[in-house]
């Protein structure tokens, strides 16, 4: 089969490597379909991704079809020939946080395609209970959904409600799927960014009717959109360690700050600035499998819609060839997709 590899930082190669084989009773044999290609790999190719090693096959975001089951997998729970998205989020179930019902914080937590090899090969073995089955989506919807998972989760971390005004900074695939759930939690959201294309997405695409140019007085247009104050609700989805810091300028008194991305730089804030706003500070990470479940259902009653988000599509070969380019704004990337 093929699998691609990132032997280390700005280098792919197409290797034909054995398919597996399914080794537990409890996995499942699955074909990949489609592979989302997410702000993890640009940074797995940069080098600056944290908990990363080489050489590694990326992809996490999965559209699979199962092909063979283990023997103690139930026939009623799946079938041969299912389209499934991953949970590519892989819990010890004994630690602290799988304990208190926090898998996607586990401590010896695995993640396909960054801990361990993960989907840009067209089979691989998974343990079938990180199966989502999405009998009515496309492959590429489905490809979609451990995306908007992380969005989903990042905005059950605070308080968000009708009564909220929330800020996204970053307007990523992350930070655009977070800003689909707080609106669907009723808030007013406003997007924040440096890349006038991917504002221009937040209006056309998502109805976004509030967008922020970072690199144009951030904070005065805030306080203008909101009549001279701050958004009770700040969600950073840059991963770039200057705009986290910024963040914590743009929180209102008595609001929540959630870091959706990360960096493996430190960060630090004013004590008393955030002290005296009695400032809520989340980090998000990863999904559940109850955020999988919200995030198939809006998908499949339309709530969530996902025209014009797959904007550069391409074969494995391909991929290895155009992949440095996605990396420029100016290729105007919101989302790529491997196909196999």
């Amino acid at each position: 089969m093929k699998a691609i590899v990132l032997e280390q930082p700005g280098k792919f190669s197409l290797r034909d490597t054995p398919t597996p084989n399914i080794i537990e009773e409890h996995e499942a044999l699955v074909r990949v379909h489609r592979v989302g290609i997410c702000g993890t790999d640009l940074h797995a190719y940069e080098g600056t991704q944290p908990f990363f090693s080489y050489p590694r096959v990326l992809g996490h975001e999965l559209a699979v079809e199962i092909m063979a089951l283990g023997s103690g997998v139930q026939s009623s729970d799946f079938a041969i020939g299912d389209l499934c998205a991953i949970n590519p989020y892989l819990e010890c179930g004994t630690c602290i946080a799988c304990r208190r019902s926090r898998p996607n914080a586990c401590v010896h937590l695995q993640v396909i395609g960054v801990h361990r090899d993960g989907g840009m090969s067209q089979y691989m073995s998974i343990p079938a209970k990180k199966l989502q089955r999405a009998p009515e989506l496309g492959l590429e919807a489905i490809a979609l959904v451990e995306m908007f998972s992380v969005g989903a989760h990042a905005v059950r971390r605070p308080e968000i409600d009708v009564a909220s005004t929330v800020l996204v900074i970053g307007a990523g695939p992350i930070g655009l799927g977070t800003m689909q759930f707080a609106r669907l939690r009723g808030a007013q959201v406003i997007a924040m960014d440096v890349n006038l294309t991917r504002l221009n997405f937040c209006r056309e695409q998502l109805g976004i009717h509030h967008t922020i140019d970072a690199r144009d007085k951030p904070l005065e247009q805030l306080q203008e959109i909101l009549n001279g104050e701050l958004p009770t609700a700040v969600f950073d989805a840059t991963g770039n360690a200057r705009s986290m810091i910024n963040a914590f300028r743009y929180v209102a008194h008595g609001g929540e700050l959630t870091f959706v991305g990360i960096s493996k730089e430190d960060i630090s804030f004013s004590n008393p600035h955030f002290h005296s706003r009695e400032m809520t500070l989340f980090a998000s990470r990863n999904a559940t499998d109850d955020d999988f479940a919200w995030v198939i259902d809006s998908l499949t009653t339309g709530i969530i819609q996902v025209d014009g988000w797959v904007t550069h599509r391409a074969t494995p070969e391909a991929l290895i060839a155009e992949f440095d380019t996605w990396l420029k704004p100016e290729t105007a990337v919101i989302k790529a997709m491997l196909s196999f």
